[in-house]
């Protein structure tokens, strides 16, 4: 474990989102945008982190579920008093600081690392910016420094000259500097301003003023310092997640038909020649291996695809679905919490809930596992090569043995034995002649009816 400690500016009301939930615990590909951004920072080991909160502050807490520490902010008076308020969570500590924030959820890494190292450079700086230049800068604030990223100035848009606000190199707000310059800079930033609050840049001024080195450490891919503060802003970045993750996909050796209209969760692991048609969703926890084809419409997640199954179209796979290598589901299919054997398949219409189902075994059109009698669920075990005709209904707790047949439209309530034949049906009967009579009886009737209105 580093000596580094994280904080994440989380306090905002987020008002834009117009929305009970948290801003920072909007998802972005099934993931809450402040745990994208905990992950990267995971990768640098912290020994402490912890999240600045304030509005919703229970969601957060709850969410964090301990990962995190967590301090208040109320009120807020402006960014650098935010990073005060987790003075008291880092006493006693002496290393580094890295200030990041919670609705800036894609910084890599990486990127922080590089903070940290130019931290650490022989002119030694008081305090790390991360820049970055935008394809329009805008009215964003600027960092004028030097091709050795030694900063002279930063200055608010609203207060620069034209020649500061052709720099295009941005402040994107994330900081780094050791825990005693960062608290000793931020005791002596004030609030003399038209807000009247406390700006974590004014560090940097505060500290080049003193006659010290301040540096900025360029992002080389500015959408990671996208900020999210509304919902369109969060498609902007749903957008974006998903164009990358679609080119990492068929880089690792996937085929998409049409990529645009496929779409991924945070964690969904795909294989080599995976064929992926149009139209399919993955939600979180989708692992899918070698060689598999996932047809037009289908919705996964939480399943797990052997190699060389085939998925779709139109079906759908839940929480603890399994296939199994070379088995096959449908249209219209419908998997919870199942197991389908290798080679097995259902190739149509059907449920499977909290079943097993052997290798090789045939699941018939519109079968279904009534695995709920309202209070509580049941498995349906079917055995390697059984025979499960078209339209039967399963009762659980059942079992169907080995190379066993269910008769096309049997309800099926007691175990089946290996090799047996279970046929549940009501007897059929037959009139013969009826139908015509009746027919005849019928248009007769109708056409006496006609007549009358005439």
């Amino acid at each position: 474990m580093s000596d580094l400690a994280i904080i994440v500016l989380a306090a905002g009301k987020g008002t834009r989102m117009k929305s009970e939930r948290h801003k920072v615990l909007h998802p972005i590909a099934g993931r809450p945008m402040i745990d994208h951004l905990l992950a990267s920072a995971e990768q640098l080991r912290p020994m402490k982190t912890v999240v600045v909160v304030g509005a919703g502050r229970e969601q957060l807490e709850a969410a964090l579920g301990g990962r995190a520490q967590t301090c208040l902010q109320e009120p807020q008076h402006g960014t650098g008093h935010a990073v005060q308020q987790a003075k008291s969570e880092l006493d006693g500590f002496t290393g580094d600081v890295l200030v990041l924030y919670g609705d800036v959820p894609f910084v890599r890494g990486e990127t922080m690392q590089a903070m940290l190292d130019r931290l650490h450079a022989e002119d030694a700086p008081k305090v790390v910016v991360l820049g970055f230049e935008p394809d329009d800068p805008g009215h964003y604030g600027r960092v004028i420094a030097d091709d050795d990223g030694k900063i002279a100035k930063m200055v608010e848009f609203k207060d620069a000259g034209d020649d500061e606000r052709a720099c295009r190199l941005c402040n994107s707000g994330l900081m780094a500097a050791s825990a005693k310059d960062m608290f000793d800079l931020l005791d002596r930033v004030g609030n003399d301003n038209a807000q009247g609050e406390y700006y974590l840049p004014d560090i940097v001024n505060i500290a080049i003023a003193d006659g010290d080195v301040c540096a900025a450490v360029a992002s080389d891919t500015p959408d990671e310092v996208r900020g999210i503060n509304s919902r369109a802003e969060l498609a902007e970045a749903e957008a974006q997640w998903q164009e990358l993750k679609r080119e990492e996909v068929m880089a690792g050796g996937a085929t998409l038909r049409a990529p645009e209209t496929v779409f991924f969760s945070w964690d969904t692991d795909i294989g080599q020649d995976v064929t992926i048609d149009p139209n399919v969703v993955f939600g979180p926890g989708v692992t899918v291996a070698n060689g598999v084809w996932i047809k037009a419409f289908s919705h996964i997640e939480g399943a797990s695809i052997g190699e060389g199954a085939q998925v779709g179209p139109f079906a759908r796979l839940r929480p603890g679905a399994v296939l199994e290598k070379d088995s096959f589901i449908g249209n219209f299919v419908e998997m919870k919490k199942s197991v389908l054997g290798e080679g097995a398949k259902a190739s149509h219409l059907t449920y499977l809930g909290d079943a097993e189902v052997g290798a090789g075994a045939n699941i018939g059109a519109g079968t279904i596992t009534c695995n709920y009698d309202g209070y509580f669920k049941y498995k349906t075990v079917i055995g390697e090569n059984a025979f499960i005709g078209s339209n039967s209904a399963l009762i659980a707790p059942v079992k169907i043995g080995r190379d066993a047949i269910v008769a096309a439209g049997s309800a099926v309530s007691r175990d089946v034995g290996d090799g047996d034949l279970r046929m549940v049906r009501g007897e059929q009967i037959v009139k013969p002649g009826w139908a015509d009579r009746f027919h005849d009886t019928m248009k007769k009737k109708k056409a006496a009816e006609k007549a009358k209105k005439r």
